[in-house]
């Protein structure tokens, strides 16, 4: 018996598939790289900061974080933190948008998506009442 040929879409998902990570390694950096992203922001002063898992709940991402920061500056600067921290893990940022002010930062990581907000704007927009339903994740180290 031969073996049929096989196409080029064939090829493509089969090397997709085995250079995709297993489902839990990948579930389990996603959350890694949530959870060091809010420990990050906690280090450098951001207030009330949130994790919440919304898989299952969210069509678009995994994982969310939130938090507050005190001025448009410190947004940015941990904008930046943020972005070095995806890269030295292997996350990519696919995406980020911000608000003329900088009163808003979203970074996209398709798997995780960091909010950045000042407080006001954060109270506006109430995110955390939108992924209510979502368990939230405590990320606070054990010594805290």
């Amino acid at each position: 018996m031969s073996e049929l040929p096989l196409k080029p879409e064939d090829l493509t998902t089969r090397h997709a598939a085995e250079a995709r990570p297993a489902p839990d390694r990948a579930r389990d950096a996603s959350q890694s790289f949530a959870v060091d992203a809010a420990r990050l922001l906690n280090d450098y002063d951001c207030h009330d900061v949130r994790l919440f898992d919304v898989r299952g709940v969210s069509p678009i991402t995994n994982f969310i974080v939130i938090a507050s920061g005190t001025s448009d500056r410190q947004i940015r600067s941990l904008g930046k933190h943020i972005s070095e921290l995806g890269e030295k893990i292997g996350f990519d940022r696919y995406g980020d948008d911000a608000d003329k002010a900088s009163t808003w930062l979203a970074l996209d990581y398709v798997e995780v998506m960091v909010h950045l907000f000042e407080p006001e704007t954060r109270a506006h927009y109430d995110l955390e009442m939108l992924w209510g339903d979502a368990p939230e994740i405590n990320w606070r180290r054990k010594s805290e």
